[in-house]
This record gives structure tokens, C-alpha cells and sequence, in this order.
């Protein structure tokens, strides 16, 4: 690639070690320059050759960079952003984009202002699970949807250790954190609600977040459920399609957060490749026939999303994740919040 991206992160907690950093370094295409850093030591000695800032500040001042990844703290991500737009960089943030939808117009705006990318990091598109089931709906196996679940659910009692995540501050909570995928993958694959009905409720013992919530988003003819829990021990499929003619129902099985978090790199072997007992099960009717089979999966690749950033900055290609898409994501976070304190469908 005759183009290389100097690029910055601004925080290399988990985000930045595992979801952000290893892209940047094998993609030709980027180089990871610089990175926040307040008392550890841990990207130097990953990535020998980075530069280590200690504030955000520091960051946005070299001007070497020309990429900036904001994965700060939820609540910080307006700062941030609008600070490295007026600093003349290019911008990744991770989801959720904004707090609010105000904030997120408001960052569109100066990016289209300044004739810089701003993107969301909403890498969930990319999973191996997501990719065969929008695979399955483009290519009309089930005929039209009449009713789609997709769950996000964990099991886990206790807090977590980040301790941003468990305070009751704006953008804390699961439908912020976990529901931003799961909205943004049903905007995906459905398009925008009509209306959506809420319900958002804390039931870990200690906790003053939300960590659970149903969402219905109303569509003419069909209804999408999205749902979340901490307190799942025995999950059920994460992805339930019905159409008028089939089903296919799909567990959560990308791996690469856990191929990741053992250090292997986004180019090793079999990167994202699900294993066959994780494939999708497709009832459905083809050419007259009744067909009940697993699909196989296809591997998933949070590398498309960094390609596609190199080639919207280095070739004038689309934005792989426009930031109107995130924006409508916190539309709806903020229609859910309303539904569930005052009972109703809100309309959007």
C-alpha cells in the first residue's frame, strides 16, 4: 500500500489490546504510533516502537497521527471525538457513538465540517453469526420475517472490574454497552422501527446499572425482540428468524474476541472460522422441498471494517460504518429508556 495511516489510540485497556491495536499492526495499510497510556507500561512492551502519551491532550497534539481511536469511557466519547475533529484528525469510536442523539448530529456535523471520516466502531457486523444470518435474509431462504429474536446474555453476578462500566453516569448499562450491538445489528438487517416498547431493569444484586432489557421494535409486519441479561445461565439461540416459509436459528459462536484475548494475531490461521457444531440450523422450503440442514458458518473478520477505513481515507471509498447508522442506534436507546419509565410504545 503506498498510503500508511499513522494512527493513535486513546486508552489500551481492553479495547485497545485486544479489540483495536492488533488490526492496526498487521494491516500494511496503518501504523500504530502513539497510544494513551496514564501508569502501565503494557503497549511498549507489545509494540516496542509506539510512542506512549499520557493524556488524551498530548495524544491529539502529535501531529503525525491522521487516526485517532476514541475508546474512552462511554460518556467521554463526545469530548473526544469533537476534540480530535478540531484537531484535524480522522476518527474511529467505539460504540455506543454518543449519549445522546443530539451529541452524535452535532459530531456529524463538524466531521462533515472539517472533510474528515468519522466512524463508529460497531464490529459486531463483522462476526461470523451475524454474516450468515444476513446471508440467509438477503438471499430469501425464509421468505418474508414475520418475527426475529436476537440475545446478547451473560452470566455474572458480581461487578465488573471496570469500574467506569458500574456507575450510574450517562451511557452506563447494558443497552448502551450490549444493546448498541444488538440495535445496530437489527437496523441492519430490518431497516428503522416504526416504534419501539421497552422494558430496562437492574437484577444483579449490587449493581446501580441496568443489566437486563427487552426491546420490540415494531416494523408493519414484523416484530423484533432484542434482549439482554446478565443472568443467564443456560442461554437460549441468540439468533431466532421465522419467516413465512422457514427458520433459522443460530447461536452466538464468533471467536474472535476469544482468539484475541489468547494472543493470536487478526492474520493467523483459521482467523474467525466457526467450528461445525456452532453452524445454523436452516427449516425451510427450497424449490418445493422441504430442507432441514446446518449451514455452514463463514469466518468473521474484524479486519473488513479496518480495510474498509483505509480504503475511505486512502481512496475516497464508503465509510464502513456511517455514523447516521450508530446515530439511529442511540435514537432508539433513548426512545427504549422512555418506553420503560413511562409504559407505553414510543413512536419514532
Amino acid at each position: 500500500m503506498s498510503k500508511v495511516i499513522k494512527t493513535g489510540i486513546c486508552s489500551f485497556g481492553m479495547s485497545g489490546q485486544i479489540f483495536h491495536a492488533p488490526f492496526i499492526y498487521v494491516n500494511p495499510g496503518f501504523e500504530f504510533t502513539a497510544v494513551v497510556e496514564r501508569s502501565k507500561d503494557l503497549a511498549r512492551q507489545r509494540y516496542p516502537n509506539v510512542k506512549v502519551y499520557t493524556s488524551v491532550a498530548d495524544l491529539l497534539a502529535d501531529k503525525e497521527l491522521e487516526l485517532i481511536v476514541v475508546n474512552t469511557p462511554n460518556y467521554t466519547h463526545f469530548e473526544y471525538v469533537k476534540a480530535a475533529l478540531e484537531a484535524g484528525k480522522n476518527v474511529i469510536v467505539e460504540k455506543p457513538f454518543t449519549v445522546t442523539a443530539a451529541e452524535a448530529e452535532a459530531l456529524i456535523a463538524l466531521a462533515k465540517e472539517k472533510k474528515l471520516l468519522l466512524s463508529v466502531y460497531h464490529n459486531r457486523r463483522y462476526d461470523s453469526d451475524f454474516k450468515i444470518v444476513r446471508k440467509v435474509l438477503n438471499e430469501g431462504l425464509l421468505g418474508d420475517v414475520l418475527e426475529a429474536e436476537i440475545h446478547y446474555d451473560r452470566f455474572k453476578e458480581e461487578l465488573s472490574y471496570k469500574k467506569h462500566k458500574e456507575v450510574a453516569n450517562p451511557g452506563t448499562g447494558s443497552l448502551y454497552d450490549l444493546g448498541s450491538h444488538l440495535i445496530d445489528q437489527a437496523l441492519q438487517l430490518f431497516g428503522f422501527p416504526q416504534s419501539v416498547w421497552a422494558d430496562i431493569r437492574i437484577i444483579r444484586k449490587d449493581s446501580v446499572v441496568d443489566d437486563y432489557f427487552e426491546l420490540v421494535l415494531f416494523y408493519d409486519t414484523l416484530r423484533v425482540r432484542l434482549k439482554c441479561s446478565y443472568l443467564i445461565r443456560e442461554a437460549l439461540p441468540s439468533y431466532q428468524i421465522h419467516g413465512r416459509i422457514g427458520s433459522f436459528i443460530k447461536t452466538k459462536s464468533d471467536i474472535q474476541e476469544a482468539q484475541l484475548q489468547r494472543g493470536l494475531l487478526p492474520n493467523s490461521p483459521d482467523w474467525g472460522a466457526e467450528a461445525p457444531h456452532e453452524w445454523g440450523l436452516l427449516h425451510t422450503t427450497i424449490d418445493g422441498k422441504t430442507v432441514k440442514q446446518y449451514l455452514p458458518g463463514t469466518s468473521g473478520n474484524y479486519m473488513d471494517y479496518y480495510q474498509g477505513i483505509y480504503e475511505a481515507i486512502a481512496n475516497n471509498a464508503p465509510n464502513p460504518v456511517d455514523p447516521k447508522d450508530a446515530k439511529n442506534v442511540i435514537r432508539i436507546i433513548e426512545a427504549a429508556f422512555q418506553s420503560s419509565k413511562e409504559g407505553r410504545v414510543i413512536s419514532l
